[in-house]
């Protein structure tokens, strides 16, 4: 007598036999993600974007999600960050699926990968999710990890000598409750955006594995703020 063992995971490999028809999908994207960020912003460019790649790959491994959905939002997530196109949020989405239809990219897959370039971003941190997946919090915490620790140290004071913002002014408080479109508009000193969203992160990543990695580089930057006081008041 035959028994056969009847499985209720979710058939996450059914999307992914969807893009078997186009093995070279993620080469190409790097390529033409490459291509898009060339001269890009140092903290928004193609070296950021493999990051949140490498960290994407490496929290997956420990979900169950789909992984190819993974890796093209977290190729994609910035294709066209909003705060270098005059706070537009829909150009990346628009990139995106543009670049993906004429791959012949699954309507499904397409979709879901937009979704998640349209809700991955921290908008201030009240910012309202108007879809939820797993391969969107695992590209979210790749993304964030992305903005906490060292690099995320390096990349918040090269967007701030971008903007031509101030290092540190002691008589402009953090303001961690900002609107969406307050936030967008911010020009405080670089040194409160720490307040106002890097030491924020932690709390909000969604993995198990994110959380343990969000959890040593917020420790790091934690030092960071009271050697940075420390020197600016000349006690060290």
């Amino acid at each position: 007598m035959l028994v056969f063992e009847v499985s209720l995971q979710k058939p996450t490999f059914f999307l992914q036999n969807k893009t078997m028809n186009n093995p070279d999908l993620i080469n190409k994207t790097i390529l033409f993600v490459k291509e898009k960020l060339d001269n890009a912003e140092g903290g928004h460019d193609w070296f950021h974007i493999e990051r949140v790649f490498k960290n994407a790959v490496l929290i997956a491994k420990n979900e169950d999600c789909d992984v190819t959905i993974v890796k093209l939002g977290a190729l994609l997530h910035d294709i066209a960050d909003s705060k270098f196109h005059d706070g537009d949020e829909s150009i990346g989405p628009k990139i995106a699926r543009e670049f993906l239809e004429s791959e012949n990219v699954d309507e499904e897959i397409i979709t879901h990968v937009v979704n998640i370039i349209e809700n991955i971003s921290f908008k201030g941190g009240n910012f309202e999710k108007k879809f939820s997946s797993i391969e969107l919090d695992v590209v979210q915490d790749a993304d964030r990890l992305d903005a906490i620790g060292a690099i995320g140290i390096a990349r918040t004071f090269n967007y701030g000598g971008f903007k031509n913002r101030a290092l540190y002014n002691p008589k402009i408080a953090p303001n961690s409750g900002m609107t969406k479109e307050e936030y967008k508009k911010n020009d405080a000193p670089t040194l409160n955006h720490f307040y106002e969203k890097l030491l924020l992160l932690k709390d909000k990543m969604n993995t198990v594995t994110g959380k343990q990695i969000a959890l040593e580089r917020h420790r790091y930057m934690e030092g960071f703020l009271a050697q940075f006081y420390a020197e600016w008041e000349g006690e060290k």
